[in-house]
């Protein structure tokens, strides 16, 4: 009903969304940057033997020592993403090179990983670069006003991350456990000023647990309401600075505080440009190449193919609206299997450690011997491994295409797992008298993973 009484054809100033596209570009510039510095393309797509794949996206593999020319690509496209030059070209580029980057070891999976890989795909169809930008310098036309739904798109898909992240703490470990709050935050005892203090305070992890879900729950409406959008940004920012100094979670912090400017009215986002006018100024040739007066001035921007721009991002919001559901299709506890977990903006709410190995046998003698994990993967991936099945079921499959091919006859693959979850005690995870090497990769439930010997009531997703 809302979106039939939305007015698509109703328009707004063009400043907050060259705003986003700046920022946007600048700070995934920086994040390829700093995942170069810190050697993290070596450590995790070259050194590895094995790399975990997306189902349905085995095929997407790294390039060996060429994956670095691929973070050289992902990083030019957002660098002229920021300057809104070849903007079309250069988000396409983005998006698909940033994509596969995302996709090349499942371990590596973040949140934040995705919802940049979908705001990418969404800048792609909204005109980012009709003002302020190099783009409208070449073309000499500056578009001061663009259909204000590419703007409210943006807020849209903020306002799902934000909404859906709060429905997802409505559970009984969260709400009244405080976990895994209650086991993160004891560790940070040496912050100044409160990790001998707050850290170690339950009533301060029932505090952190609620209110984090009060704020996802509330931030995407406090920061459409007018009046209180500035007490909603600086909440924002203490918010995000705050979970920034308690866990190592990289940019993520940042780029939501950046992305959520755009709940801004434009004469915000025009200072932000003025701001950045008299930066550029001292670079002569910066300064020619971005003068407004340098363009005709031109008010209305219409998208020619409105239509089919609408005809894909209508399904791409309801495919992020109902996406998260999935996990109603499964049986069984949601922490426990996993399954329909990911890509549904679930974010840091269990801690769950485990220990699997891997037993390879031959189903004709019943001889037997144990794999070292270390022989195959890194720490990192081990740690992965060894409590989310689907991980396991792929280095099952692996271990015993490995095997077979170095001569071993009639191979079975068992897996003797114990998994921790959220402060419970270990337990045994996996049916271990299951071949895992005859079980199919699928989207349908796995019957091999033991039942959950407690509950986690989820009142939202």
């Amino acid at each position: 009903m809302i979106l039939l009484k939305y007015n698509f054809n109703k328009q707004t100033h063009s400043a907050p969304l060259a705003v986003f596209r700046m920022c946007f570009g600048v700070m995934m510039l920086l994040s390829i940057i700093r995942f170069w510095s810190y050697g993290w393309i070596e450590k995790l797509y070259i050194t590895p033997k094995f790399h975990f794949s997306y189902y349905g996206f085995s095929w997407v593999k790294p390039f060996g020592s060429y994956t670095y020319l691929l973070f050289v690509i992902c990083g030019l496209a957002a660098f002229f993403v920021a300057l809104g030059y070849k903007y079309r070209i250069a988000i396409i580029i983005f998006f698909l090179s940033f994509t596969y980057i995302e996709l090349m070891d499942k371990t590596t999976y973040l949140n934040h990983y995705y919802f940049i890989s979908i705001v990418s795909f969404l800048l792609i169809f909204l005109p980012a670069n009709k003002y302020f930008s190099l783009d409208a310098f070449t073309q000499k036309k500056y578009y001061t006003n663009v259909p204000q739904w590419t703007i409210d798109s943006i807020k849209l898909l903020l306002g799902i991350v934000y909404f859906y992240a709060g429905l997802a703490k409505l559970n009984t470990d969260w709400l009244f456990r405080a976990q895994p709050l209650k086991i993160w935050l004891p560790s940070k005892y040496d912050l100044p000023l409160i990790g001998e203090n707050l850290m170690q305070q339950e009533w301060f992890y029932f505090a952190m647990s609620w209110g984090g879900m009060l704020y996802d729950l509330t931030i995407p409406f406090l920061l459409l309401y007018k009046r209180t959008r500035y007490f909603a940004f600086i909440v924002v920012v203490f918010f995000h600075v705050f979970t920034r100094v308690l866990f190592p979670i990289g940019m993520f912090p940042y780029i939501m505080i950046i992305s959520t400017l755009i709940f801004f009215d434009a004469s915000f986002h025009q200072k932000i440009i003025n701001f950045s006018k008299q930066l550029i100024s001292k670079f002569s040739f910066l300064a020619k190449h971005t003068s407004t007066t340098a363009a005709q001035q031109i008010v209305f921007y219409k998208i020619q193919n409105k239509k089919v721009v609408l005809s894909v991002l209508i399904p791409f919001f309801v495919l992020q609206l109902l996406f998260p559901w999935r996990y109603l299709l499964y049986p069984g506890e949601l922490f426990w299997t996993e399954e329909g977990y990911r890509f549904s903006w679930r974010v840091m709410l269990m801690e769950k450690a485990g220990n699997t190995n891997f037993k390879i046998s031959n189903t004709k003698t019943g001889s037997f011997f144990i794999v070292d994990n270390t022989d195959f993967l890194t720490p990192f991936q081990e740690k992965q491994m060894s409590f989310q099945p689907d991980f396991i079921l792929e280095y099952a499959h692996f271990l015993g295409h490995h095997f077979k091919s170095q001569g071993h006859q009639n191979v079975a693959v068992y897996a003797e797992s114990y998994v921790a979850l959220n402060g419970r005690l270990s337990t045994k995870y996996i049916d271990s008298t299951v071949d895992l090497y005859q079980e199919v990769a699928s989207l349908k439930p796995k019957k091999w993973i033991l039942p959950f010997n407690s509950r986690i009531k989820i009142k939202g997703i």
